[in-house]
């Protein structure tokens, strides 16, 4: 069964309580704080035959056919691989089980993620069943970042944003889960994920502490001339784009923030405050504010999975960055 996580207590006993379930929920909220987990604890919940309290009782035939993956009236709509869309055959084929009588003669029950993967054509083939699913279905819609959903697909759900852990909380999980790694060593994965822990478990699986050392060594060297932005483009060919871009906005944002407020306990991770507490002091705030922005426009464009050069987009970022001291 499903991790029941300390901060999703409230929530799940809202959602685990009711008496009377919609046919459609849509739990939105930062990635790395649980969502799927919550999904499959209730989808177990409604699929279950003999719940006990709030919790599937993991023993009738329903929970016993979820766990060893074929249970009949349960579907996982998920991208084909990772980091592609969800396509339109795969919704019509979805489209095809919400029709279909339960076979076990309870709920079916549908679980998607992340919802915003589906293509606006895929999006459009769901709405129907979204509006009107066939007999007792119940679909659980997982998204990380709702804004990228068709307003269509977001007005036939109930809307559930999930909670975001506190510092505490997190730091508690992660004690427990990460017990090699030390409490500063936390921290960092921590900060890195931007407060999610599951997020700072999976940066830990994938060596981001490694990785971040590697790309703040290489924004040093380049600031000192040391080294190129065509040769950094391909030292760091390992790194996932987006990572990189999370880092370089980040990075742009304290300069702007030291800029306004002089604030040295503002400056971010160790690793990097005094190249950004130097970028502030050097560089003009208008062109600060110019690459932000591009960042962004960039970031956005890897989020919708666009064709992208990846050599000559990092090439262009890191050419841009290493131009910004001086330019006051």
């Amino acid at each position: 069964m499903a991790e029941a996580f300390p901060w999703q207590q409230a929530l799940w006993q809202q959602l685990a309580g009711r008496t009377q379930h919609a046919h459609a929920y849509l739990l939105h909220g930062p990635q790395g704080i649980g969502k799927r987990a919550m999904a499959e604890r209730l989808m177990a919940l409604l699929l279950c035959q003999r719940p006990e309290g709030l919790q599937a009782c993991g023993q009738c035939k329903s929970c016993l056919l979820l766990a060893a993956g074929s249970h009949p009236d349960n579907y996982v709509l998920e991208p084909e691989e990772a980091d592609k869309p969800i396509k339109v055959d795969q919704v019509r084929d979805l489209v095809s089980f919400v029709v279909q009588t339960a076979q076990l003669g309870g709920r079916k029950v549908v679980l998607i993620e992340p919802a915003e993967a589906m293509n606006v054509n895929a999006a459009n083939a769901l709405l129907k069943s979204l509006e009107e699913p066939s007999g007792n279905t119940v679909l659980l819609l997982v998204s990380h970042q709702p804004s990228r959903l068709l307003p269509t697909i977001k007005s036939r759900c109930q809307q559930q944003a999930c909670p975001l852990p506190s510092r505490e909380q997190s730091l508690a999980w992660l004690e427990q889960a990460l017990p090699d790694c030390d409490e500063q060593e936390r921290l960092e994965l921590l900060s890195l994920a931007a407060g999610s822990p599951l997020a700072a478990v999976s940066l830990q699986a994938q060596g981001v502490r490694e990785q971040r050392a590697l790309v703040v060594e290489g924004v040093k060297k380049l600031l000192k001339q040391q080294q190129s932005p065509s040769q950094l483009a391909e030292a760091w060919n390992a790194i996932p784009l987006l990572q990189l871009f999370d880092w370089f906005c980040d990075w742009s944002s304290l300069v702007l923030r030291y800029q306004l407020t002089q604030d040295e306990e503002g400056l971010g991770l160790s690793d990097m405050r005094k190249v950004v507490q130097y970028l502030a002091q050097k560089s003009n705030q208008g062109k600060v504010l110019e690459i932000q922005d591009w960042i962004l426009a960039q970031r956005q464009k890897v989020l919708g999975k666009a064709n992208l050069n990846r050599v000559l987009l990092l090439e262009a970022l890191l050419a841009s960055w290493a131009m910004l001291p001086g330019q006051r």
